[in-house]
């Protein structure tokens, strides 16, 4: 077993693992909530227990656009994240660490006195995500074009930022580097106003947002095409979905009222354009039978939300 830690520390989400796995052993999110019944505050994986119900629960997060702002709570999650659910012993296991772009020297300082002053980590080392993305992209194909040119720009979309980053050589240009104060946050934020505006109220539920928007939302490759569904009505918008949410008391969760539904969007034959499709050929590659048999059962008229998730 490899003794050397790979943490990808987000503003969103935490993904860690050990050296030489394909994918992380762990992907939790970063932050802390304590739910209205309770005066216990939840940490990474236990946010994610179906048994938890974290309804207008409040939330804690140790960055803040991109930045650390509470370096006694990232502590406290790794300390989770390291004991609990990774199972290693720090001081003989070495740690490769992500850090945004332009990171301030203080922070900096910060992250270095936790790794080696409270976890006694052997070794550290921190990179940047776009020089990994190459790294990754090269060695993954080694006769492809990145491998051959040496250079790459990488789109780095995160949690509460992204950035434009040109990378030669597995070294991030950072003269050439270009930020947007704009991420995954933004998106969940502007569907609870959507959701808050047309049925009910759910501008403290981020988690029951966070979920909506990774179950439903795309980033669509033919705007014209989708936009041209997205004006049908009934059964050939193919990009309509119903998404129930928790009632408090026959279930803490919410779900998609008909998972297929989803997935309806990728029956659509991408290589024909818009400007040749036919109007009825929308229809032809829908499912007919009407489905959803196990939840007729339940009433759903009032936690029911169908509305267009989509993200050009």
């Amino acid at each position: 077993m490899s003794n050397v830690v790979v943490l990808d520390n987000g503003g969103g989400l935490m993904k860690a693992g050990m050296g030489g796995e394909r994918d992380p052993s762990c992907v939790v999110p970063n932050c802390t909530a304590r739910p209205p019944s309770s005066k216990k505050w939840l940490l990474a994986d236990q946010l994610l227990s179906p048994a938890e119900d974290l309804t207008s629960a409040t939330l804690r997060r140790p960055f803040d656009r991109g930045y650390l702002i509470n370096p006694d709570l990232q502590s406290t999650l790794w300390a989770h994240l390291f004991t609990n659910l990774l199972k290693i012993t720090p001081s003989s296991t070495s740690l490769l660490l992500t850090e945004p772009l332009f990171n301030l020297p203080s922070i900096q300082r910060s992250i270095d006195e936790i790794i080696f002053e409270e976890f006694n980590f052997k070794a550290l080392f921190v990179a940047d995500s776009p020089s990994l993305v190459h790294l990754y992209e090269a060695s993954r194909r080694p006769y492809g074009l990145v491998s051959k040119a040496q250079c790459s720009l990488v789109v780095d979309c995160g949690f509460s930022f992204t950035h434009t980053a040109p990378v030669f050589q597995n070294f991030t240009l950072n003269y050439g580097v270009k930020r947007l104060d704009l991420g995954g946050k933004a998106l969940t934020n502007y569907l609870k106003e959507l959701v808050s505006y047309r049925s009910v109220n759910v501008m403290d539920e981020s988690f029951i947002m966070d979920d909506v928007k990774e179950k439903l939302c795309f980033v669509s490759l033919d705007v014209p095409r989708d936009l041209q569904i997205a004006r049908k009505h009934g059964k050939d918008n193919v990009l309509r979905c119903t998404y129930v949410l928790p009632d408090g008391v026959t279930y803490t969760k919410g779900y998609l009222k008909d998972p297929d539904e989803s997935k309806r969007y990728f029956t659509l034959d991408d290589e024909v354009p818009s400007s040749h499709r036919g109007e009825n050929d929308y229809m032809e590659r829908q499912d007919p039978t009407d489905k959803n048999q196990d939840r007729r059962t339940v009433d759903l008229t009032k936690n029911v939300n169908s509305s267009l998730f989509s993200s050009p």
